[in-house]
C-alpha cells in the first residue's frame, strides 16, 4: 500500500499548457494515478513544444534529436501516464467513456463550450459516472467571458488589477514575471477538487468544480483593501517602499538589495538601533506606528542612507542582531538553490526520462510536508502516448487487435 494521501485515486487529465497541468501535477505528487489524455493529431500537450529543450547534448533552444523534451513538459508531466486519444473523432467516445467510468476525478481547461461540442461535458460525464468530481479551470468561469472568452496569464493579470498594485506611482502597469494568474487558479482547483472528493465519499455523488483564473487572482487582490486605501487617500502603488507599514520595503546596499519588514513598534525601534540612530526612538515622528506612517518618507530616508553605504551581509547582520525581519533579495537562480528548500524537496532536480538528472536545472516539488504520508515525484515525464498499452490493454482490457485498429484509424 502506498503511503501517499491520494493513492488509489484515478484522475483523467484533459488539460494543456500550464494552469490545468499544474493542478494535475499536484494531484500526481499527492499520489493519484493521473492519466494524461493527449491529442495525437496535434502532438499532444502544447507545452511539449515550449523551448528550451533537454536531450543527450544538454539544453538547446530548438529540438536537435527525437528524444529531446521540453523543460516545461519535464516539469509538468512527472508521475503522469500519457495516452493518446483524439476527442474530436466520434469513435473516441467509447474509449473516453471507458476511461471515466471508474475514475474519481476529471480535470479540464478547455474554453467554455468546447467540452459540450466534444461530448465530454459535465452532464455527459456525470451520467457515465455519478461519483466523479469534474473540475474545470477556465479564464473567466464555465459560463464564458468577454470577447472570445480565451485568456492568457497577462490578460488575467491586466483585468484583475494586480498590474497596478506594483511599481512606482508614476510608472505604467507592471506585469509579474511569474505567471501568477496561471499558477494561482490550479491551487484553488485542487482545494475544490479534494473538497468535492471528500463530499463524494460521504454522499456518493460527484459534482462540478468551477474555478476561473480571473476570479482566483482578483480574490487575492481583494484581500488587500485597495478600495479603502483609495477612499482615505492612501496610495495603492508605492513602489519599493510601503508607507502605511513604515519602515517597510526594499532597500539598496552597495552590492544588492535587502527586504525589510518592520511595521511594529518593537521591530521599528530595532531598525533604528541597527542603523545607529537609537536617539530617534523617542522622536515623536517615529515612536509610534501612526506617526511613522505620517513620516514614512523621513524614516525611510534615514534607513536608506545607512544601507546604501554598506554591503548586504553587513546590513543583514545588523538587522538580525536587533531582531528585525530582513532578507537579501535573491535572483531566481540563487533562490531555487537554497539548501533548505532543496532539503525539504520543495524544489527538486529536473530529470529526463532517458538521460537522467539534468545538471544545473531545478523545478517545483510538492511544497507540503506530512507527518504520516509522503508527497513528491518518482517518475519522469512520459513520452507522447507512452502508456497506451498500459492503460488501454492492462487497465481497460482492450485486446491488441482493438488497440491496433484504433491506432490505424488515428483515434489514438
Amino acid at each position: 500500500m502506498s503511503d501517499q494521501p491520494l493513492a488509489g485515486r484515478t484522475v483523467i487529465d484533459l488539460t494543456t499548457a500550464l494552469a490545468g497541468p499544474y493542478a494535475t501535477l499536484l494531484l500526481a505528487g499527492l499520489g493519484a494515478t493521473v492519466i494524461k489524455v493527449e491529442n495525437p493529431a496535434t502532438g499532444g500537450d502544447s507545452s511539449r513544444n515550449n523551448a528550451p529543450y533537454v536531450g543527450g547534448d544538454g539544453l538547446s533552444v530548438s529540438r536537435r534529436s527525437p528524444d529531446d523534451m521540453s523543460v516545461s513538459m519535464l516539469a509538468r508531466g512527472r508521475n503522469k501516464l500519457s495516452v493518446t486519444l483524439n476527442l474530436k473523432d466520434e469513435r473516441s467516445r467509447r474509449v473516453f467513456a471507458d476511461l471515466v467510468r471508474d475514475a474519481d476525478v476529471l480535470v479540464e481547461n478547455y474554453s467554455p463550450g468546447v467540452t459540450g461540442r466534444l461530448g465530454i461535458d459535465y452532464a455527459t460525464v456525470h451520467d457515465l459516472n455519478p461519483r466523479l468530481v469534474y473540475t474545470s479551470i477556465t479564464g473567466f468561469g464555465s459560463q464564458g467571458g468577454p470577447g472570445s472568452g480565451k485568456a492568457m496569464d497577462s490578460i488575467i493579470q491586466a483585468l484583475s488589477g494586480v498590474m497596478l498594485t506594483a511599481g512606482e506611482p508614476d510608472e505604467g502597469p507592471v506585469r509579474f514575471g511569474l505567471p501568477v494568474g496561471d499558477m494561482l487558479a490550479p491551487l484553488f482547483a485542487v482545494i475544490g477538487t479534494l473538497s468535492a472528493l471528500m463530499q463524494a465519499d460521504q454522499c456518493g455523488e460527484g459534482q462540478h468544480v468551477d474555478v476561473s483564473m480571473l476570479g482566483a487572482l482578483t480574490s487575492l487582490v481583494a484581500c488587500e483593501p485597495f478600495d479603502a486605501f483609495a477612499a482615505v487617500g492612501m496610495p495603492q502603488r508605492t513602489g519599493a517602499m510601503v508607507p502605511r507599514l513604515a519602515p517597510f520595503g526594499i532597500l539598496p546596499t552597495t552590492d544588492g538589495h535587502i527586504a525589510l519588514s518592520a511595521p511594529t513598534d518593537a521591530f521599528a525601534h530595532g531598525v533604528l538601533r541597527a542603523v545607529g540612530r537609537p536617539d530617534l526612538i523617542e522622536d515623536p515622528r517615529f515612536h509610534s506606528r501612526d506617526q511613522r506612517v505620517r513620516h514614512a518618507d523621513e524614516i525611510h530616508a534615514v534607513i536608506r542612507e545607512w544601507s546604501s553605504a554598506r554591503p548586504t551581509a553587513e546590513a543583514l547582520a545588523a538587522f538580525t542582531e536587533h531582531g528585525v525581519p530582513a532578507a537579501e533579495v535573491r535572483d531566481p537562480r540563487d533562490a531555487v538553490r537554497d539548501p533548505l528548500v532543496r532539503q525539504r524537496e520543495e524544489v527538486v532536480p529536473v530529470t529526463h526520462p532517458t538521460h537522467g538528472p539534468v545538471e544545473g536545472l531545478a523545478t517545483t516539488g510538492v511544497p507540503i510536508r506530512f507527518s504520516a504520508a509522503r508527497a513528491g515525484f518518482d517518475r519522469p515525464a512520459p513520452g507522447l502516448g507512452e502508456h497506451n498499452d498500459a492503460v488501454y490493454r492492462e487497465k481497460l482490457g482492450y485486446s491488441p487487435e482493438d488497440i491496433a485498429e484504433l491506432a490505424a484509424e488515428s483515434v489514438i
